[in-house]
């Protein structure tokens, strides 16, 4: 009986059948056959080149550039699979309609693994669209500021120009193209990598997973060129200034007294001053206080630039005395404040000082010290507001103004 059950086929059949169901409700019980989606799967179009034979690109369009990933298979297998083992394709060369291309689903590393991928959605749309090539100019541009006592020089894109291909429609819209750098504490020429940005019309940045440029891999670099800077005197000629007759030529102040500039170490060494010349100050029949203002940056040595391009413009003022008055300019703050009520605060409408002429002995205005001799009185003032003061001069005996002094005053309630 023993060896009968051992020598039977039939039963031993019997026995590896019942065996492998038992096997396979068991794994389907522990380990059964379900679905797991994954999300934001990038779609990677192969073929491109079809296009390109016919002088046509493609925009994708419906926001289907990324897909979702269904995969069905056991779940420990699922567990394994991450989405960076997603690879969604579409070949150009199945595109249909002109619209769509198939998208198909590879899991390479867990080939066989699993029963089925299927995308969602299931096909790339794409738009057609006849495909251009333009060159633009690369615009380096610059942020931050550069270590105190250097300055910006020469800023240069390399390679200055871009050749830039795609579709029309995105084509059309680049208005410019900018290389943008950093130059925060430089203190010496640098070669800085940068990124192409595009811009259209309105200034709103252009995507670029569309198009190709000719820049290659080394991409785009911007040549930033250091200088070193010095304040430098100005010093005017003003001797074809002239004063009508019975007038005087007192002189002039000028505002910036000095500028800075920027060049190399033995040009700023070699420049001490710049000077203008008269010509650039000829007046005659001058009768009274004048203000000039003369552009000096053609009298910049070569080599050197303006550090600020807008101080250039320099104001001149030029003082004119009638024969025996001299002109007094007098600082607001030495004016001696009378009779200004407790409840009231005093402020000047502006900073500039009041000019008082004099008229008297040459030794004595020469000596005078107007500052010492200047007072306001505000004891009729009694309410807030904006008022015109008359300025008391008291002055040497010999001596009369020759213009009525004013200031102007705001008084406000403390």
């Amino acid at each position: 009986m023993k060896e009968r059950l051992m020598h039977n086929i039939g039963l031993k059949m019997l026995a590896f059948l019942t065996a492998s169901m038992l096997w396979l409700i068991v794994v389907n019980i522990d380990d059964p056959i379900t679905t797991q989606t994954y999300h934001n799967i990038p779609v990677s179009v192969t073929n491109e080149e079809v296009l390109a034979q016919e002088n046509q690109t493609y925009q994708i369009v419906d926001n289907t550039q990324t897909v979702s990933i269904t995969v069905s298979g056991h779940r420990s297998v699922l567990n394994k699979i991450g989405s960076e083992d997603i690879a969604a394709i579409a070949d150009m060369r199945e595109l249909t309609l002109k619209t769509q291309i198939p998208i198909r689903v590879f899991i390479s590393r867990f080939e066989g693994d699993y029963e089925e991928a299927v995308s969602n959605p299931r096909n790339l749309q794409v738009r057609l669209e006849e495909e251009q090539t333009r060159n633009f100019p690369i615009v380096p541009t610059t942020t931050g500021t550069v270590r105190d006592g250097y300055a910006l020089g020469d800023i240069r894109a390399v390679p200055e120009n871009v050749s830039i291909r795609g579709p029309v429609s995105v084509i059309s819209r680049i208005s410019k193209v900018e290389a943008e750098v950093s130059v925060s504490g430089l203190s010496q020429d640098a070669m800085l990598l940068s990124q192409l940005v595009l811009y259209d019309d309105e200034n709103n940045v252009i995507d670029q997973s569309l198009l190709a440029n000719n820049i290659g891999i080394d991409g785009v670099s911007v040549s930033v060129e250091i200088l070193r800077t010095k304040n430098v005197p100005l010093v005017f000629d003003s001797s074809q200034i002239e004063a009508a007759e019975g007038h005087n030529f007192v002189g002039i102040t000028y505002e910036p007294s000095e500028i800075r500039v920027s060049g190399s170490q033995s040009e700023l060494e070699a420049v001490k001053e710049i000077k203008i010349p008269a010509s650039a100050l000829k007046m005659t029949g001058l009768t009274e206080r004048t203000e000039q203002i003369v552009d000096i940056t053609e009298y910049i040595p070569d080599g050197l630039n303006l550090v600020d391009t807008n101080a250039g413009s320099v104001v001149v003022t030029i003082s004119i005395d009638k024969d025996g008055v001299k002109t007094f300019e007098v600082s607001l703050g030495s004016i001696v404040v009378n009779g200004l009520r407790e409840e009231l605060s005093l402020a000047y409408e502006t900073g500039d000082a009041v000019q008082a002429q004099v008229r008297g002995p040459s030794d004595v205005l020469e000596s005078l010290e107007i500052q010492k001799y200047v007072s306001i009185d505000l004891s009729e003032y009694k309410e807030a507001g904006d008022y015109e003061v008359p300025v008391h001069v008291r002055l040497p005996q010999g001596c009369k103004l020759e213009n009525t002094v004013t200031v102007n005053i705001i008084l406000d309630e403390k």
